[in-house]
C-alpha cells in the first residue's frame, strides 16, 4: 500500500452494481486507471483499515483491487 495514499469513495451506484456481481459472480471487464484491461470473476467486496477492496478471481487467484482505482467497469453473465 502506498504510504500517502488518500482513498476516495467511489458512487453509491457503482458500488451496488459490484455487490451484485460479487453475489452472483459475474464476469467483470475491468480498465484501472494505470490503462490496464482485465476480465475475471467477482468474489466479494471487503472493507479493510479505511478501504474497500474488489476481490477478482484472476486465472486461479485471488486479487485485491482498491475500488477508486478501478477507472471503469462493466459486468457480464458468461
Amino acid at each position: 500500500m502506498l504510504m500517502n495514499y488518500e482513498y476516495k469513495s467511489i458512487n453509491c451506484d457503482d458500488y451496488e452494481s459490484l455487490k451484485l456481481a460479487c453475489q452472483h459472480h459475474f464476469i467483470l471487464k475491468l480498465e484501472l486507471r494505470d490503462g490496464e484491461k482485465l476480465e475475471s470473476k467477482a468474489n466479494k467486496l471487503k472493507f479493510t483499515n479505511g478501504i474497500k477492496y474488489l476481490t477478482i478471481d484472476q486465472d486461479g487467484n485471488a486479487l485485491s483491487l482498491i475500488l477508486d482505482y478501478i477507472l471503469r467497469f462493466s459486468l457480464t453473465r458468461k
